[in-house]
């Protein structure tokens, strides 16, 4: 009697692969005709909308939409990968009620491009601008309806444009996103013999101080509009690098000699979503939330003591306190602060009452979530 040659175990594997194979493509077919008619539903949202004047876009919305299907996932998908699905999904549903206009530093390849990813999603029709002024013109102006600013990074302070273009521009801030920044030397050639200029925005290149002092000493520290545009740049000149991200690398074709080699591994910057208050009004607490103001007092003995008593005697913490020259040629001062809290909490509107009353000048510059 001959014996049968059982099957291979890579022919049982092979027959399982394809099985399942199928069994995705079916689950494909049924998730993309569910998320045909979540857009459809939203397409009548987006005409309702139209008749009353409501915002199109409503970040807590968003946010709240994430957070329930993250408390309802009870599966193998972790938190932070439902979230990044469905703030696509809310992007790309919301582009056909009213696709969003977005100002950003540009070219592309920036990481302000990226922050704006992160909080609109990849359907939010995205402006390049050359400058962080040209995004608060955009703004303010209306061509677009949100811009994106970098305003703190976590190695090298404030972005001091920033904040002098958020005191005199007619916009608020209305959200905010943290990025961890990776600045990596991008080149044409994979080498880094014989480079004479690196090009960066003057953040990046304060940021990569050390390693460019060790590893590229005669090099020229060249400072740009953006890291981006460094990368743009350097695409033309063979003895040029830049310093930018991995999206910027692959939009300009561009070799990633060194990688991550900013000095702090923690390198955070801190991005505002600023615009017009009649395009989005201050949105509702949260319970993280952040109300960021500037003030002046006037020149005397204990002046900015006292800016703290109202907090102290409120139970308000402040998280944050820049100073910026008023420019008067009087050695006059704005301060920027960040509280803890939402102006609709009884004690951090208490604490805005008597500190208004101590200042010369007073302007709540946005109450928005903060990221984690």
């Amino acid at each position: 009697m001959t014996a049968t040659t059982p099957p291979s175990r890579a022919s049982d594997h092979s027959a399982d692969l394809s099985d399942l194979r199928v069994k995705i493509d079916s689950l494909d077919r049924q998730l993309i005709e569910l998320l045909n008619q979540r857009a459809r539903v939203a397409e009548q949202v987006g005409e309702i909308k139209k008749r009353e004047g409501t915002p199109y876009f409503r970040p807590d919305r968003v946010a709240q939409v994430i957070e329930k299907m993250i408390e309802s996932n009870t599966g193998p998908l972790k938190p932070l990968h439902v979230a990044a699905i469905w703030r696509e999904i809310t992007s790309a549903c919301l582009a056909l009620e009213s696709p969003q206009r977005v100002a950003v530093l540009g070219p592309e390849g920036t990481f302000c491009e990226q922050a704006a990813v992160e909080y609109f999603g990849g359907a939010a029709d995205l402006i390049y601008c050359a400058s962080f002024d040209e995004v608060f013109h955009a703004t303010a102006a209306g061509s677009a309806q949100y811009g994106v600013v970098g305003i703190e990074n976590s190695t090298e302070g404030v972005v001091t444009r920033s904040l002098d273009l958020l005191l005199h521009s007619p916009t608020h801030v209305v959200g905010e996103v943290s990025l961890l920044v990776r600045h990596h030397l991008l080149r044409q050639q994979n080498s880094l013999d014989d480079i004479e200029a690196v090009l960066a925005h003057p953040q990046a290149l304060a940021q990569c101080q050390s390693w460019l002092s060790k590893h590229l000493p005669k090099a020229e520290k060249r400072a740009v509009s953006s890291n981006a545009e460094g990368a743009r740049l350097a695409a033309t000149q063979p003895t040029w690098a830049a310093l930018a991200s991995e999206r910027a690398a692959t939009r300009f074709g561009l070799h990633i000699v060194a990688h991550a080699i900013q000095d702090d591994s923690y390198n955070r910057t801190r991005f505002a979503v600023i615009c017009l208050p009649q395009t989005l009004t201050t949105p509702p607490a949260s319970g993280r939330d952040c109300t960021s103001l500037v003030v002046s007092v006037p020149n005397r003995p204990g002046a900015v003591h006292d800016l703290l008593v109202p907090l102290k005697n409120n139970n308000v913490s402040m998280t944050r306190f820049e100073s910026r020259p008023a420019r008067t040629g009087q050695w006059e001062y704005y301060f920027y602060i960040d509280l803890d809290g939402h102006p609709s909490q009884p004690n951090v509107a208490a604490a805005l009452t008597d500190l208004r009353k101590l200042c010369a000048f007073y302007k709540v510059i946005g109450a928005y979530p903060v990221t984690a």
